[in-house]
């Protein structure tokens, strides 16, 4: 199993969610977080403001998913939130040796 965790703009999130239920997830964590990195200190725009900030807003969204869907899932994600623009974003990839749904007590895939 792998975990996905992507940090997207703000902006792309709605389209990113729906081209990742037309792949097949059903759930997913998503966060509002700040953060930055090539594009600290540049002037952003964002939601039509101007402004200066080292920490820009974006949304950490997290995905746990079968070994098998994994590569399919990233390009997704790569593909909907691309934006061709520095700090469209970046996706993480790791290794899950474990998950248990507290209800049932599933272990595994079954529990994903």
């Amino acid at each position: 199993m792998k975990y996905i965790t992507a940090i997207i703009k703000p902006f792309k999130f709605t389209e990113v969610k729906d081209a990742l239920g037309s792949a097949g997830i059903s759930g997913m964590t998503v966060s509002e977080v700040s953060g930055f990195g090539r594009q600290r200190g540049q002037t952003e725009v964002y939601r039509g403001a101007e402004y200066a900030s080292s920490m820009l807003p974006k949304i950490r969204l997290e995905i746990a998913v079968p070994d098998g869907l994994a590569d399919r899932i990233v390009e997704v994600i790569r593909r909907t939130a691309n934006n061709d623009e520095i700090g469209d974003g970046k996706i993480f990839v790791y290794e899950l040796a474990d998950v248990r749904r507290i209800r049932t007590g599933e272990q595994g895939e079954p529990a994903l």
